[in-house]
């Protein structure tokens, strides 16, 4: 009995400490910070680097116009600007369509290799000291490239991420409401690390490096993203989270299309703490470490097995005659859980209802952290190419 009321209070220590505490530890530790240090202001200059986009794509033949007039609007001294386009693999009309445009350079080969092959192949050609990645499907605000080049203002910062937004819209339904409610919580504590010492990762919607810091990453590698932007802080140089500018892109067109995100996204998760191990140590990175252990490491690896491990265990001392706070953890546990399968019903009829779309959001992208496991064992050894999500 005492061995499994320890066990119950370990989990649910990480459980919460991984979804919430680390959030509040987090506003205290910024508050401290800038109470004793001051906030740091933004310089504001009239640096106008050479700067390239880089857009990598497959296939984007329904949004390369929309992405060229989103592209044209962006706020920055049009001689300085370099739009390029890698298309590896494509067999639509995408690089049809691309040849129509001014000032578009576009790099292709007929093998699709994937994302990070292309990437790859692509930065070493470019020669801006700022390269800024951004995917075909996401619009970004007009003053984005401004905002990110002020942010390399700083000799520190080696990478600046972007914001990303949802879009959302009256007939959303889990996987956008869901996927939207998720990135707000996520945004904040992006913004909070930031704050605090230097973000964690970049998302690939918008992220920017110092060219000169690119380092190849394995073809097979999932997220990119994520592993080019912490492969820039484990050389010492900060992850700057620029809120100020973003990248709006829709929601996954329904569940079936999210998961198939989610299930990547968890398996590139695994995959990125094994090849990021150096990370892991606190003796060398201090509180980089700390704040990478604690809003990424714990996620994709124990605290999905020990949050679905709760409910069995609590079961179990309340079965042996437990006091009655484990019997209201059971009742919360079991709310929760009916919370969800009600919100999956309601998202299966499509009948909108946010509240409860949280619980069912919640358990979905755990449950998904186990598929990257198994989509990470059956993949390839390899394989950079995977299928992309249809979004609304």
């Amino acid at each position: 009995m005492i061995t499994l009321t320890t066990i119950f209070w370990i989990a649910l220590s990480i459980v919460f400490y991984t979804y919430a505490g680390y959030g509040i530890v987090l506003i205290l530790l910024v508050k401290i910070k800038e109470l004793f240090g001051g906030k740091v202001k933004a310089v504001q200059t009239a640096h106008d680097p050479d700067v390239t986009l880089l857009i990598a794509a497959y296939n984007e033949e329904e949004i390369v116009d929309s992405k060229m007039i989103n592209t044209y609007e962006i706020d920055y001294p049009w001689e300085k600007l370099k739009i390029v386009w890698v298309t590896d693999g494509s067999n639509d009309n995408t690089n049809n369509l691309l040849s129509k445009y001014e000032n578009v350079t576009v790099l292709y080969e007929s093998k699709r290799s994937g994302k990070s092959a292309a990437i790859n192949r692509a930065v070493p050609l470019l020669d801006t000291s700022i390269v800024i990645f951004t995917d075909a499907n996401t619009m970004l605000n007009k003053e984005s490239v401004r905002e990110i080049v002020n942010a390399f203002l700083d000799p520190g910062v080696g990478c600046v991420a972007g914001e990303k937004r949802v879009q959302s819209g009256e007939r959303d339904g889990a996987s956008s409401a869901g996927e939207g409610i998720y990135w707000k919580y996520e945004s904040m504590l992006k913004s909070l690390d930031s704050r605090l010492y230097s973000a964690v990762g970049a998302a690939g919607e918008l992220f920017a490096i110092r060219t000169e810091l690119f380092e190849p990453v394995p073809p097979d590698t999932l997220l990119d993203d994520f592993i080019l932007s912490m492969k820039i802080a484990e050389r010492g140089y900060k992850i700057y989270y620029c809120k100020e500018a973003y990248a709006t892109e829709s929601g996954s067109a329904n569940m079936k299309e999210e998961e198939k995100r989610k299930v990547r996204i968890s398996a590139g998760g695994i995959q990125s703490v094994l090849r990021l191990a150096p990370l892991l140590n606190i003796f060398k990175y201090h509180i980089f470490t700390f704040q990478y252990i604690s809003h990424r490491v714990l996620r994709w690896t124990i605290t999905p097995f020990l949050l679905f491990a709760l409910l069995p265990i609590n079961l179990s001392i309340v079965l042996l005659g437990g006091s009655n706070i484990y019997t209201l953890f059971l009742i919360l546990q079991i709310l929760f859980y009916t919370g969800a399968v009600i919100g999956k019903i309601m998202a299966d009829r499509k009948i909108k209802n946010k509240i409860l779309y949280i619980p069912y959001y919640f358990l979905f992208m755990n449950l998904n952290v186990l598929g990257g496991i198994v989509y990470l064992t059956n993949r390839k050894r390899g394989d950079g190419t995977w299928e992309k999500s249809k979004r609304n």
